[in-house]
C-alpha cells in the first residue's frame, strides 16, 4: 500500500512533463488494494489497514484476539514499505523528505488544498465509514461472489479523488504513520488525527452495517 500508494505520488506525481496527478495516485491506491486483495484476500483478508481491521471486528467478521497482531503487522510492513521508497528517492540529488512532505496527511497549513482540522477530521471520518460499508457490503455472504476486490479498489481510487486535496488522503492510520516516521517533523505532530478518525469512522460503519445485517434476519 505504501510503496505503491505513497511511491506513485513522492516518485511520478509531480513528475516533469508526464506526471500522473491526482487521478494517477487516486488510481494506485485503488489498483494496490485490488491487486493485493486478489493475491493475498485468501490468505489474511488483505486488510492492510487498523481501521479496517477494528471496522470488521465491530461489524462481526474478525476476531478480537487478531486484532494486536494484525495492526502490528500492517504498521510494520508500511513503515518497511516507506524505507524502501525513501531508498529509492533518495537516489534523486536534492530530495528532501521533511521538505516534499513524502506523502504525508496533514490538515491546515499542511493540507495539499488548505483545509482546517474539522474539515479534514470530518473528511476522514466520513470517508473510512464509506471505505467500510464498501468492504462489509462487497464481502457479504448475499453480495456476487468474486468481486469484492474490484468494488474494494474502486471505492478506495473515489475516495483518494474525493479527498487528497482536504488530507493527501490517510483512512488508514499505518500508511499515515508510516511515511510521518521519515518525514520526522509536522507530519508527526498531526498524526494523532489520522489514527484518531479512520478509527471512529470503521467503528460507525461496523455497527451499522451489524445494524443492517439484524435487520435482513
Amino acid at each position: 500500500m505504501v510503496l505503491g500508494g505513497c511511491g506513485s505520488a513522492v516518485l511520478a506525481a509531480g513528475f516533469p512533463d508526464v506526471g500522473i496527478g491526482l487521478m494517477g495516485v487516486s488510481f494506485a491506491f485503488g489498483l494496490t488494494v485490488l491487486t493485493m486483495a486478489f493475491a493475498i484476500g485468501h490468505i489474511s483478508g488483505c486488510h492492510l489497514n487498523p481501521a479496517v481491521s477494528i471496522g470488521l471486528w465491530m461489524g462481526g467478521r474478525f476476531s478480537k484476539a487478531e486484532l494486536a497482531p494484525y495492526i502490528a503487522a500492517q504498521v510494520v510492513g508500511g513503515i518497511v514499505g516507506a524505507g524502501v521508497l525513501y531508498l529509492i528517492a533518495s537516489g534523486q540529488t536534492g530530495f528532501d523528505a521533511s521538505g516534499s512532505g513524502f506523502a504525508s496527511n496533514g490538515f491546515g497549513e499542511h493540507s495539499p488544498g488548505g483545509y482546517s482540522l474539522t474539515a479534514a477530521l470530518v473528511t476522514e471520518v466520513v470517508m473510512t465509514f464509506m471505505f467500510l460499508m464498501i468492504i462489509l457490503g462487497a464481502t457479504d455472504k448475499r453480495a456476487p461472489q468474486g468481486f469484492a476486490p474490484i468494488a474494494i479498489g474502486l471505492g478506495l481510487t473515489l475516495i483518494h479523488l474525493i479527498s487528497i486535496p482536504v488530507t493527501n488522503t490517510s483512512v488508514n492510520p499505518a500508511r499515515s504513520t508510516a511515511v510521518a516516521i521519515f518525514q520526522g517533523d509536522w507530519a508527526l505532530s498531526q498524526l494523532w488525527l489520522f489514527w484518531l478518525a479512520p478509527i471512529v469512522g470503521a467503528l460507525i460503519a461496523g455497527c451499522v452495517y451489524k445494524w443492517f445485517e439484524k435487520e435482513e434476519e
